[in-house]
Parts: C-alpha cells; structure tokens; sequence
C-alpha cells in the first residue's frame, strides 16, 4: 500500500489517498492514537470514491472515532471498464427509460461487479488491517449486492450496514441466506430504481438474528442525515 497524499481537515480527521497496485483508495482516520475499528464504505456500483454524499458519510463516522476506507474497485470510478459493462449500462439505462424490463440487463451489469470487486476490497484489507493505528474487528457499510458477498465470504466483517436493496442479482439474493452478521439495513421508500417490494423480500431472508430495517420516505438519495447517527449507534454496538 503506497499512500499518495493526506491531509488533516477541519473536523479532525487525517484523509490519506493510497494506491494498492491498481486500486486506488482513501482512508480516513479518527484524532485518536488508540487502534480504531474499521469500516469498509462502499458507494454504488460504477460510482467513484469521491462521490460527495460517500466522502460526507466516510468523514462523518471517522470523525465519531473509525478508521473509514473506500476503494474503487474493477469497473468503479475511473477505473476501466468492459465494452460489455458500458454496453450494459447503456441498455439499461434505456430500459428504464422505456418501461421495460431490466432484470437481465441488471444481472449482466452488477454480477459481473460483484464478483470482480470482492477480491479487490479483500485485498484492501488486508492491507488495511495491517497499518498501525487500525484495529478490529471490521464493518461494512454500503452498496447492498457487494455487502451481501462480502459478509458471506470475510469472517473478519462483524457487523453490516446495506443501503438500496431493491435490484439484487439472483446469486446474491440466494446468499442472503447465509448472512448472520448484524445487520442494519436501509430503504428509501419511494426510491425509483430499487423497487420496494424486493428490498422487503430481501430483508425477510436475511439468516442474521439481529436484523434491523429502517424506512424513510423519499428517493433514492434522500437518506436522512440522522441514519449516519443511527448508524454509528449500530456499529457501536457491534464494533467497539
């Protein structure tokens, strides 16, 4: 892990930009000198790590005492992307346009990210673990598809945030099944690409005995600002 630049903001928290072989990131971390449990912040599929709304939850919950890392994996950010993956988000931007139906365009788009980003957030932390100042056990907060695999596949991952779960890929819907972290999970009821009913449905799999869901009305990005409070309670209560 070679870090590219850092910089202390204004609210106390160090930001350090890295690059682990092709994979750029971030990772910002708390004033405190005692080891700080870390959270693993994944934006949306395609989405760079300094998209705003990522950068403002990544620098609030590091400024409430957590090692907060973001990468761009395979096909995110300005990393490269398939002509495949650009074909796909072109139908399927059009499909939605139209009316029409999506379920195989999504599967072709977000299963192929799903599979080539979880080697690539396992790599990071590993890394990641490894720096002084980071401590476990480790969260996850974020796109719902990727957190799915990444709480089946990474025994580190203690407790699990997801957000929009509405279009999941078959393969994960199955693995939802075996997903017994903690687990707090967030639905925008309006939302307009993540239809309400499966994000229902999906919750209702989930193998976790302590699951938790949080609804608020409004589209896709009108979270509320009180989840990231909320959130840091359940990571809280999990990771500390």
């Amino acid at each position: 892990m070679h870090f590219t630049s850092e910089q202390r903001l204004d609210d106390g928290v160090l930001e350090r930009e890295f690059t682990l072989g092709e994979i750029p990131g971030t990772l910002w971390t708390p004033e405190s000198a005692a080891p700080a449990p870390l959270i693993l912040m994944a934006h949306n599929n395609g989405l760079p790590k300094s998209e705003p709304r990522l950068v403002a939850r990544a620098r609030y919950t590091a400024a409430h005492g957590y090692a907060v890392a973001s990468i761009d994996a395979a096909g995110c950010g300005d990393r490269p992307r398939s002509a495949a993956d650009e074909q796909a988000r072109t139908d399927l931007r059009r499909a939605m346009r139209a009316g029409e139906p999506v379920d195989e365009i999504f599967e072709s788009l977000v299963g192929p990210l799903v599979d080539n980003a979880v080697p690539e957030w396992r790599t990071a932390l590993d890394a990641l673990m490894s720096l002084p100042g980071i401590g476990g056990p480790v969260g996850y907060s974020g796109w719902t598809a990727l957190g799915i695999r990444l709480a089946v596949t990474e025994p580190r991952i203690a407790a699990a945030g997801f957000f929009a779960g509405g279009y999941v890929p078959r393969a994960q819907r199955e693995e939802a099944r075996q997903v017994t972290v903690p687990l707090l999970f967030l639905l925008q009821w309006d939302d307009e690409g993540n239809p309400r009913q499966r994000a229902l449905d999906l919750f209702d799999v989930f193998g976790s005995k302590e699951k938790t869901l949080h609804a608020n009305p409004g589209g896709h990005t009108g979270t509320p600002w009180f989840e990231l409070e909320d959130g840091n309670r359940f990571f809280g209560r999990h990771l500390k």
